[in-house]
């Protein structure tokens, strides 16, 4: 197993960073939230950078990021949505959301590094695999949580629902990573051949 070099510990703190923004990016932005069943749910960036942590650091690096900003969390630091952090966080509805990140930087990651091509549609059908895992896990550990030891029942339907504006949010900014790194992409590639040529 490749050993991490020092720049790759830092690459990845820079995404621990970023997760802990993108939960909280409403504290700057108040108007960045979705009233739902009376309550203001706030929108977050967290998806958009799990997944672009899969795309710029590949399935081991990204997966390593994920699981050290899941870790400062629940080590108390407040990195999670809301200033939160500790293990409690996870047995709240939307714990499941903060696992899923993992699973989203390692499937991204391990899509986009497959195959060496890079191409915009290769990106977003990454970007998009990561949204069913991040989808899949969190609506779903919701909807256990609500009906198991919160009390609190609710239709899977009813579950899936409540997500929409969240997910058509996340759909649209999984698209914009895809561009974002198609053009870090060809950029790379322009800088390699400049160097390359002594310019």
């Amino acid at each position: 197993m490749k050993s991490l070099r020092p720049i790759d510990l830092t690459y990845g703190a820079v995404f621990v960073c970023l997760m802990a923004i993108g939960a909280n990016i409403t504290v700057w932005f108040p108007f960045l939230a979705v009233p739902i069943g009376g309550a203001s749910v706030p929108l977050s960036l967290q998806t958009f950078f799990a997944v672009l942590a899969g795309l710029m650091l590949g399935r081991k690096l990204g997966t390593i990021a994920m699981i050290a900003y899941t870790f400062v969390g629940l080590a108390g630091v407040p990195v999670f949505a809301g200033f939160h952090a500790g293990p409690m966080v996870l047995l709240q509805p939307t714990g499941g959301f903060i696992i899923s990140f993992i699973f989203v930087a390692f499937f991204v990651g391990w899509i986009s590094m497959k195959n060496q091509q890079r191409a915009l549609y290769l990106y977003i059908t990454a970007a998009f695999t990561g949204l069913v895992f991040n989808y899949g896990i969190g609506v779903s550990y919701m909807y256990l949580a609500m009906n198991g030891w919160l009390e609190l029942p609710i239709p899977y339907t009813a579950a899936w629902l409540s997500m929409v504006p969240f997910l058509i949010k996340d759909a649209v900014l999984a698209c914009l990573a895809g561009v974002f790194m198609i053009n870090l992409s060809k950029r790379k590639i322009v800088m390699r051949q400049l160097s390359e040529t002594g310019v």
